[in-house]
């Protein structure tokens, strides 16, 4: 997402096309579900679960997608309004939350990441799991860095995730990708610059930015926030091919969520993780 699409002529956050219909292919709503985001889901809920103070209190889930994360918070408690860019995230979300009437979503809505309608510290926590991987310009993911600082309560927590810089070149190898001369051109600029592109018709994923773990870091201070904790969310075990039949075995499931453990801050592994996560205190 760049400044220059940020807006449609209603004033509604507008996405550029590739990504718009990227997600309007629709598997974003059981993405979590398959594959290495098995482990992306679970650490990411045990590393919500680590820093967050018990409920109640109030979460701002931006970029939140159909909502798994922002359902799963107002299950335990939690006071939780979602904003999303993409109109079909937010009806699927909508959709979801009407299947737990006794703990629902505070609110669902169409928004802007680096433009929020939530008033000044009017909440506990900010999460930031998708917007960094959309805004490829560092000016748009500073706003939105920002805005979640303005939201915040002091003392609230942000927590902002990004795909890692190495990402593609991991998934190439192990996937057996690096073959397509198309694909390794993508992976070449990526590890230059971060800037992920995808001129194919095939699934290279879409318009984006891979963060090395010192860029996130910076822009994360840059942006007036304290540094609590910066993890690799996945660990080592997210490209095995068989990952989905190890995560069936509850022996070896653990294993793979134990290897992400015992590397989460081992700075010379941050980036084997396809995600990264920063956890930031507004002081």
């Amino acid at each position: 997402m760049t400044s220059d699409a940020s807006r449609s002529a209603g004033g509604l956050p507008s996405l550029p096309r590739e990504v718009s219909e990227y997600y309007a292919r629709g598997r974003e709503s059981g993405r979590l579900a398959a594959g290495h985001a098995l482990i992306e889901r679970a650490r990411t809920e045990e590393l919500l679960t680590r820093h967050l103070p018990g409920p109640p209190g109030t979460v701002l889930d931006v970029g939140g997608g159909s909502g798994p994360y922002a359902l799963w918070l107002a299950r335990q408690g939690y006071e939780v309004h979602l904003v999303d860019p993409v109109p079909q995230h937010v009806e699927q979300a909508r959709a979801a939350s009407e299947h737990q009437p006794e703990r629902p979503l505070a609110s669902a809505r169409i928004g802007d990441a680096r433009r929020l309608a939530e008033g000044d510290e009017s909440t506990s926590a900010v999460l930031l799991l998708g917007p960094l991987y959309h805004l490829t310009e560092r000016a748009d993911r500073l706003a939105a860095l920002r805005e979640a600082r303005r939201v915040l309560r002091p003392g609230g927590l942000c927590f902002a995730a990004a795909v890692s810089r190495f990402a593609s070149l991991l998934s190439g190898l192990f996937d057996d990708l690096l073959g397509d001369p198309e694909f390794g051109r993508i992976v070449e600029r990526d590890l230059r610059d971060g800037q992920h592109r995808n001129p194919t018709p095939r699934d290279y994923f879409t318009t984006a930015f891979f963060h090395h773990p010192d860029e996130l870091v910076a822009e994360v201070r840059e942006a007036g926030f304290a540094l609590v904790d910066l993890v690799g969310i996945e660990g080592p075990g997210w490209p095995l091919p068989d990952v989905e039949k190890r995560w069936a075995d509850p022996v070896q499931r653990d294993q793979l969520l134990w290897a992400a453990r015992v590397v989460e801050r081992e700075p010379s592994l941050l980036g084997f993780s396809a995600h990264l996560l920063a956890v930031a205190r507004r002081a």
